[in-house]
C-alpha cells in the first residue's frame, strides 16, 4: 500500500503515515480525510472531540489541517490497542502533534462538552450518530457527522419514509432538526466509491462565526 502514495501531497504525507502504522483498512483513511477537509473548509479552531473515535485518525486530521486548534480528544468506549501505533505514526510525521490527541474510553453521553468545541464523528452507527448530535446541541456546539448504518427501528425518519429510501428520510430529519434548533446546516457527499454511507453533515450555530473558513488563518493549512 505504502508504494501508492510517494506523492508530494499532504494526503500523500498522511497515507504514509498511516501505512507506517499499519492497522486501519484503506476505506478508513479516505473517509476520515473526506470528512476533515470539508469540515475544515467550513469551521476552524475550537478543541476537536471526535466521538466514536476508533483509532483516531480523524481527530489527528483535524489537526494536522488547521493548526488554530489546540488539541482534540478521541472518545470510544474502547480504545484500540492499536491505535498507540498510529499515534505514534502521527507524531513522527509531524511532531508538534505531541501531546495534543488523548485518548478517552468512555460512553457519548458522559464526555464533556463545551460551546467552543468542534464536535466531529465518522460512522458512529445507527442511533450513535443522534447521541452524537444531541450532545453537541446540548451545548451549541459546532458538529460534523458521517453517519451509517440507519436503522428505522432506533432512528427517526420524520415521516418521510413513504417517499425516499428511510436511510436518507434519517438522515433529512437530522438536518432539520439542526435547522430548526438554530444551525446553519451544510450537506455534502463524500465520493460514493469510498463508501455509501456517503452523506456528511456539517453544521453551525447561526449566530457563531466561531473559527469559520471566512476568518483565514496564517496557520490553516488547506
Amino acid at each position: 500500500m505504502l508504494a501508492h502514495f510517494q506523492g508530494v501531497t499532504l494526503f500523500d504525507k498522511v497515507a504514509r503515515a498511516v501505512c507506517e502504522a499499519d492497522c486501519l483498512p484503506r476505506k478508513e483513511l479516505y473517509e476520515s480525510w473526506e470528512v476533515a477537509r470539508r469540515t475544515r473548509r467550513r469551521l476552524r479552531g475550537g478543541r476537536v472531540v471526535d466521538l466514536a473515535a476508533g483509532h483516531g485518525l480523524l481527530a489527528f486530521l483535524m489537526l494536522v489541517l488547521d493548526d488554530t486548534s489546540a488539541s482534540a480528544v478521541a472518545v470510544d468506549v474502547r480504545t484500540p490497542k492499536s491505535a498507540e501505533r498510529l499515534a505514534r505514526a502521527m507524531v513522527v510525521a509531524w511532531p508538534r502533534l505531541d501531546g495534543r490527541v488523548r485518548f478517552v474510553e468512555s460512553k457519548i453521553v458522559d464526555v464533556a462538552l463545551d460551546k467552543d468545541d468542534l464536535v466531529v464523528s465518522a460512522h458512529a452507527c445507527g442511533a450513535l450518530t443522534d447521541e452524537v448530535l444531541a450532545r453537541a446541541m446540548a451545548v451549541n456546539a459546532r458538529v460534523a457527522v458521517l453517519p451509517c448504518c440507519q436503522d428505522k427501528a432506533t432512528c427517526d425518519d420524520g415521516g418521510l419514509a413513504g417517499w425516499m429510501d428511510s436511510g436518507l428520510a434519517i438522515d433529512a430529519t437530522r438536518a432539520r432538526l439542526l435547522a430548526s434548533a438554530g444551525y446553519t446546516v451544510s450537506t455534502q457527499t463524500i465520493p460514493h466509491e469510498i463508501t455509501p454511507k456517503n452523506r456528511l453533515l456539517i453544521a453551525q450555530p447561526e449566530d457563531d462565526r466561531r473559527g469559520s473558513s471566512r476568518k483565514s488563518s496564517s496557520r490553516s493549512i488547506i
